[in-house]
C-alpha cells in the first residue's frame, strides 16, 4: 500500500496514530452486521486507524471485521489503531477497568492501542446506556474525574490498552487532570467535534501546548437524518467556500473538510457507512490545501454545534457552558 496513506503523528507516551480514522458509529436502525461489512471495507482500502466505542454497541462486529482482515493476511495486529471509550455509565475509578474487559472480550482482541473517557457527564451505574428516571430526565452520577484517570492509568500498566485519553472534554476539564498531584500519563488526545463551523481553534491551541492530540469527530458536520440536530443549523458539506475550493481541486467538499483537519495537525475521523464514499475518502492525501484556502476555511467559523447533547446540560461537568 502507499505508505503517503499510512501518515501518523506521535503521541505524548511514544506511540504513533494514523492521522486519518475511520469512524464506525451508526444509527440504531442500521443493522449491526453492517459494521462488520464497512470496516472490513474499510480496512480493504487502506484505513488502519479504528474508533469504536462501547456506546455503539457494534463492538463486536468490528472486532470480528479487524480479526477476519488480520487472518486473510491484509493487516497484522501492529497495524491497526483502535481506539474504544468507556461509557458514562462506567466512570466510577471501579468500574473502568471492567468496561475494557468486557470491550476487549466483546472484541476478541488482546488490547485496544486508545482507551479514552467518552464523556466528562458520568451517569448512574447499571444496565440503561442513558439511565432516565420516570419523567424522561437523565440520572446523573456524580464522579471525580481524577479518579477515573488514575483508573484508566491503571489499565494502561495492565497492558489493557497502550494509550489513554479522553473525549468531549473543555480546557478547564483537561486542566484538572493535567494538574492532577501524583500523574502518571497525560492524556494523549481529546477527541471533540470540530469541523468548519466549530473549528475549535482555541481548543486546539491549548491542546498543541501541551502535546495532546486533538482528534475530531463530526468533522463532516451532522447528517440531515439525525432527528435530534437543529434543523435550522446550515449543512456543512453544502457550504460555498468548501464547494468552491473542493471544485478548483476536483475533489469533494468532504475531503475538503477532511484535508482541512489533517493541515492544521488535527487528526481526523471520517465516518460513512457508504462504500463509495469510505474508498473516496482515503484521497484526502492526494492534494493540498493553499494557505489561501485554509485562511477562507478558517473563516467559516462560527461556533454551530450539532451534537451538543442538550438533556446533559444540567450537570455540573457539562462541558459545553465554557467558551473552549
Amino acid at each position: 500500500m502507499d505508505p503517503k496513506y499510512q501518515k501518523k503523528v506521535k503521541l505524548n507516551d511514544g506511540h504513533f496514530i494514523p492521522v486519518l480514522g475511520f469512524g464506525t458509529f451508526a444509527p440504531p436502525e442500521v443493522p449491526k452486521s453492517e459494521a462488520l461489512e464497512v470496516t472490513k471495507f474499510a480496512i480493504e482500502v487502506g484505513f488502519r486507524h479504528i474508533d469504536c466505542a462501547y456506546l455503539y454497541q457494534n463492538e463486536e462486529q468490528v472486532g470480528q471485521a479487524i480479526r477476519s482482515k488480520i487472518a486473510d493476511g491484509t493487516v497484522k495486529r501492529e497495524d491497526i489503531f483502535y481506539t474504544s471509550k468507556v461509557w458514562s455509565t462506567f466512570l466510577r475509578p471501579e468500574l473502568v477497568r471492567p468496561a475494557l474487559e468486557k470491550s476487549l472480550k466483546d472484541l476478541q482482541l488482546e488490547y485496544v492501542d486508545l482507551y479514552i473517557i467518552h464523556h466528562p457527564v458520568a451517569l448512574v451505574p447499571g444496565e440503561a446506556v442513558f439511565p432516565t428516571d420516570e419523567n424522561g430526565k437523565p440520572i446523573f452520577d456524580s464522579v471525580d474525574l481524577c479518579r477515573t484517570w488514575e483508573a484508566l492509568e491503571k489499565c494502561k500498566d495492565a497492558g489493557l490498552t497502550k494509550s489513554i485519553g479522553v473525549s468531549n472534554f473543555n480546557h478547564k476539564q483537561l486542566e484538572r487532570i493535567l494538574n492532577k498531584p501524583g500523574l502518571k500519563y497525560k492524556p494523549v488526545c481529546n477527541q471533540v467535534e470540530c469541523h468548519p463551523y466549530l473549528n475549535q481553534s482555541k481548543l486546539l491551541e491549548f491542546c498543541k501546548s501541551h502535546d495532546i492530540v486533538l482528534v475530531a469527530y463530526g468533522a463532516l458536520g451532522a447528517q440531515r437524518t439525525l432527528q435530534w440536530m437543529n434543523p435550522n443549523f446550515p449543512f456543512l458539506l453544502e457550504d460555498p467556500v468548501l464547494s468552491d475550493i473542493a471544485e478548483k481541486h476536483k475533489q469533494t467538499p468532504a475531503l475538503v473538510a477532511l484535508r482541512y483537519q489533517i493541515q492544521r495537525g488535527v487528526v481526523v475521523l471520517a465516518k460513512s457507512y457508504n462504500k463509495k464514499r469510505i474508498k473516496e475518502n482515503i484521497q484526502v492525501f492526494d492534494f493540498e490545501l493553499t494557505t489561501e484556502e485554509m485562511k477562507a476555511i478558517e473563516g467559516l467559523n462560527s461556533n454551530i454545534r450539532y451534537y451538543d447533547i442538550q438533556h446533559f446540560v444540567d450537570h455540573p461537568e457539562y462541558p459545553y457552558s465554557e467558551e473552549y
